[in-house]
């Protein structure tokens, strides 16, 4: 049995979809997604020995509410598909996950690429509203001081 070579399977799918991406080298594609609320989630595909790993940086370290924030994603963890919450060494958090090689195809990456821009764009305003609201709130007031548009924190405006 003849296999075909994950990281054409990655290439082949990524341009066919027209996403973004570079590779760093032969085994890592660093790939940006677009979105709604979090416009860009950047990530990486990394081909190993025997899996495919991705991992999606999320927002960094929460300046408040830090227990709030990893709770909210532990519980958000149960019912996500191939990929799950994560926090590096510095408290940044992300979306990892890892696939065996063998199931590598376009109909799983579609899936997992797909579960990675929807979790991250789902997840953005409810993680920036726990952990960054008074960052969000002297935003808010520089901006409106200097006459500054106000377009993009108009989500957040119920934290005023």
């Amino acid at each position: 049995m003849v296999s075909i070579d994950p990281r054409v399977i990655i290439e082949e799918f990524l341009e066919s979809h027209e996403i973004e991406y570079e590779r760093a080298n032969k085994d890592n594609f660093l790939v940006t997604l677009p979105g709604e609320k979090k416009l860009q989630t950047h990530c990486a595909l990394v081909v190993g020995d025997h899996s495919l790993s991705i991992n999606a940086f999320i927002i960094r370290k929460p300046d408040e509410n830090q227990e709030r924030v990893f709770e909210w994603c532990l519980r958000k963890n149960g019912s996500m598909y191939g990929v799950a919450f994560a926090l590096n060494e510095l408290g940044d958090l992300y979306l990892v996950g890892r696939l065996p090689l063998g199931v590598v195809s376009d109909q799983e990456l579609d899936r997992l690429i797909g579960a990675v821009l929807q979790y991250s764009d789902g997840a953005f305003n409810p993680l920036l509203e726990m952990g960054f609201a008074s960052a969000i709130r002297r935003e808010w007031a520089w901006r409106l001081s200097r006459g500054e548009s106000l377009a993009n924190l108009k989500a957040f405006e119920h934290l005023l």
